[in-house]
């Protein structure tokens, strides 16, 4: 049974690929810590949809998450021919003054388990010679960013090793992605702890995020942004010294960081 494996997907973006994929008639494989929401959302989807919806409770920063993931869909006969990468958080303050062990959790989760995931089964995908792999980056990837410097950065790999893996598969009939979502509607902010420091306007929901994603896949779009603002952004970033961006972004942010 061919299936869409999405990670993070007890909530945010990760819910709504599940919801809006569910009604495209997708079999699903739900990953997240989460077992009581991801076995709610199972029920929910297979009851409304008619779909499979199974899922595995798994912390993905863990070592050999990815292997139990994997293990998991293989003892159940799953074929993924979707792989959606969207577990991830990120951290907010200053570098030095932050827990070390949770910023190494970071690129475990962001890095790691995504690349271990990607590898994994875009093997089984280059045999079917179909598949398609959606690895949730970030606008905050096209730059280095002050305050938020492991999260930036590991995003900035995310869509870099994304693009380059989406050109080696392109002949193999595979579609591989690194969306690009901004200021989304999640629990992203409360969980950096930024929420009561930085107003952010303009918030994009995640069932906007999912529907760019969707469009770029059928477009075969490599590394697609969301919302125009937000792609506005990541050019005026990419074709300005980074020195000038990190400055801006520093003596809007240090004030604030200063009066917690």
């Amino acid at each position: 049974m061919k299936v869409t494996l999405i990670t993070g997907a007890s909530s945010g973006i990760g819910e709504s690929f599940a919801k809006r994929l569910a009604k495209e008639k997708h079999n699903l494989v739900l990953v997240a810590r989460s077992r009581e929401r991801l076995e709610r959302l199972a029920k929910e989807l297979s009851s409304e949809e008619n779909i499979v919806a199974d899922y595995i409770s798994v912390d993905l920063s863990e070592p050999n998450a990815d292997l139990k993931v994997f293990e998991f869909t293989e003892s159940r006969g799953f074929q993924v021919n979707w792989l959606i990468n969207n577990a991830g958080f990120g951290s907010f303050g200053y570098f030095s003054e932050l827990d070390l062990q949770r910023e190494l959790q970071m690129i475990r989760l962001n890095v790691e388990a995504l690349v271990a995931l990607t590898h994994r089964y875009l093997q089984k995908m280059r045999q079917m010679r179909e598949g398609v792999i959606i690895n949730v980056s970030s606008a905050a990837g096209f730059q280095p960013v002050p305050f938020m410097a492991t999260y930036a950065a590991t995003k900035a790999f995310v869509t870099s090793f994304t693009a380059a893996i989406a050109e080696e598969n392109r002949p193999h009939g595979i579609i591989i992605q690194a969306l690009c979502p901004g200021a989304t509607e999640t629990k992203f902010f409360e969980t950096a702890k930024m929420d009561r420091l930085v107003g952010i306007k303009g918030m994009q929901t995640p069932e906007q995020v999912v529907e760019t994603a969707l469009k770029a896949v059928r477009k075969k779009k490599v590394v697609p942004v969301s919302g125009f603002a937000n792609y506005l952004v990541s050019v005026i970033g990419s074709i300005t010294p980074e020195w000038l961006v990190t400055r801006a972004v520093a003596s809007i942010v240090r004030p604030k960081l200063e009066k917690k």
